[in-house]
């Protein structure tokens, strides 16, 4: 074992290994978490969407409105979302220990998929009765409906109000803002749809709007559980074009073969990478390493890399050098 350990605060840190071949490195960007002063935002967020679930379900059952249950489901999502989002920003400042090398990271990944699997059944559940009601609608109460969907309305618009400054600088708040300002208006359809069943009489409003929230709700959830299934199988996460980073590799300098590539994420906003570069000149690896962490982390936002550099006899004895190989 040779080598040093070098660490820079502000770009990257590697370590040289196994005679010098294979070093790793990872940038302190690429990254994106919850700000730590977003901490108080999630923390009201949270409670008084739980709250407002809890009290749209029990006037939901109280008023015979299924409109009501399904916002209810639809705002549960929004708690689960918005605690997987704050656990993932705290999860991802945890140092790594023991068995756990990279942390709890991932756990934003299983917070996701249980988050759209959740959704889903009670989605499901909600639909059935509401195919049900369509056929034999129940009265539903108007005014009540109306009452408790304007609450909703505050308490998104307040939620999605807390986040408004941050979205533009984070992934997490970002998706905490748009949900939050969706809901606030599926809450204004179903203030709408409290005044037609007043004005009307029409009970099958009721359980019509409440299918409408469910196919919201499938369609907003769908690509949560893809996203998350595909990022538990390890799939190169969306917006990164593998071809793109081979051929970034591929292009620099004194690089002739880039082989045994791997591209995953390590929680819903850590990319890592792997791979194996062959090289012409190892007199120029620590320049080759610096600029392919650099390249990696600011043309992609892939934050951990770790590179293997062969020479083309180590390279023709690589039993990871095919394509079919993992």
């Amino acid at each position: 074992m040779s080598g040093h350990h070098h660490h820079d605060d502000e770009h990257h840190a590697h370590d040289e290994k196994e005679g010098g071949h294979a070093r790793h490195h990872h940038g302190a960007g690429g990254h994106v978490h919850a700000p730590a002063n977003f901490g108080r935002a999630f923390a009201i967020g949270i409670a008084l969407n739980a709250a407002y679930v809890l009290a749209e379900a029990f006037y939901g059952v109280a008023a015979h409105s299924l409109a009501l249950l399904a916002d209810a489901g639809h705002n549960l999502g929004d708690v689960l979302g918005l605690l997987a989002a704050w656990g993932a920003s705290v999860l991802s400042k945890r140092s790594p220990s023991g068995r756990y090398t990279y942390g709890l990271r991932r756990s934003s990944i299983l917070a996701a998929l249980s988050n759209a699997v959740v959704l889903l059944v009670v989605t499901g559940g909600i639909a059935w009765e509401g195919i049900r009601r369509l056929i034999d609608p129940e009265p539903a109460a108007g005014a009540t409906i109306m009452i408790v969907a304007a609450v909703g309305i505050a308490v998104n618009g307040i939620t999605a109000y807390l986040f408004m400054s941050g979205r533009k600088s984070d992934l997490n708040i970002k998706g905490a803002f748009l949900h939050m300002a969706s809901d606030a208006l599926v809450a204004l359809g179903v203030v709408i749809a409290g005044g037609l069943i007043l004005w009307t009489g029409w009970h099958w409003l009721d359980p019509a709007i409440s299918l409408v929230i469910s196919v919201a709700i499938v369609v907003g959830t769908w690509s949560l559980l893809r996203d998350s299934v595909n990022l538990s199988l390890d799939a190169i996460p969306e917006g990164i074009d593998p071809h793109a980073v081979e051929a970034s590799l591929k292009e620099l300098p004194g690089v002739t073969e880039v082989h045994d590539l791997h591209i995953w994420g390590l929680s819903t906003t850590d990319t890592a990478l792997t791979a194996h570069l062959v090289r012409l000149d190892p007199a120029n690896d620590d320049d080759l390493l610096h600029l392919a962490v650099e390249t990696m982390r600011d043309r992609f936002e892939i934050g951990h890399a770790t590179l293997q550099l062969e020479t083309q006899a180590m390279a023709d004895l690589c039993k990871l050098r095919s394509a079919e190989v993992v």
